[in-house]
């Protein structure tokens, strides 16, 4: 296990990372606002998971493979990107179930589902894989055990706090959200702006040519 000092310089760094504007957060925030703060909890939870799973790859040297193979990485950042239009339109198309939602008429989508959302997108996007594998060995001391444990352990406390930081956006988000369903169409249009930012991050993973 890492020191406990290697531990808190980890977490507190991995917090200002969590926070900073990205793919991730930009989901939870997104389908908070149009969907309630169970939904971006959701995806906060699936995105953790995902995160653990960099970590694992990372690890095990998966991710290294993958960095040096420019082919492998091409075909999994489309793939991701696919992924991540496909919902886009899906949301778009779907954005008047929203207000329906909202009002109790329907049964809202499956916290499941949401959980397979944030987790796909998070697991098959190649440049959180070589983010991992960048950041993760910088905090590995040799006086603290194997390496691969200590990966894993740090691993593990990313995850947990990727949860409660994601958690409170997904919260104050879905309060936030609530307030504006309550005048006429706010939901159709809070979907919408869900379904154009899943759109607008794909397009901005498939055209993104830099690596770490």
């Amino acid at each position: 296990m890492p020191a406990f000092d290697t531990l808190a310089a980890f977490l507190a760094v991995s917090v200002l990372i969590t926070l900073a504007p990205g793919p991730d957060n930009l989901m939870v925030l997104g389908q908070s606002l149009a969907r309630g703060r169970a939904a971006g909890f959701g995806i906060a939870v699936g995105c953790a998971l995902g995160c653990f799973t960099h970590t694992l790859w990372a690890a095990l040297g998966v991710s290294a493979a993958l960095a040096s193979s420019p082919t492998v990485f091409a075909a999994l950042k489309l793939a991701g990107a696919g992924y991540l239009c496909w919902i886009g339109i899906q949301t778009l198309i779907n954005a008047r179930v929203a207000q329906v939602v909202r009002n109790g008429g329907s049964t809202p989508a499956p916290w499941a589902s949401q959980v397979r959302r944030g987790f796909i997108a998070n697991a098959i996007n190649p440049k959180v894989a070589l983010f991992f594998l960048a950041f993760l060995p910088q905090f590995v001391r040799a006086e603290d055990g194997g390496a691969t444990a200590q990966m894993i352990a740090l691993g593990a406390v990313f995850a947990l706090q990727t949860i409660f930081v994601f958690g409170a956006i997904a919260s104050a988000a879905g309060m936030l959200g609530r307030a504006l369903a309550r005048h006429g169409r706010a939901s159709i249009w809070l979907e919408r702006m869900a379904g154009v930012l899943f759109i607008g991050l794909a397009a901005r993973l498939a055209l993104d040519d830099h690596t770490l």
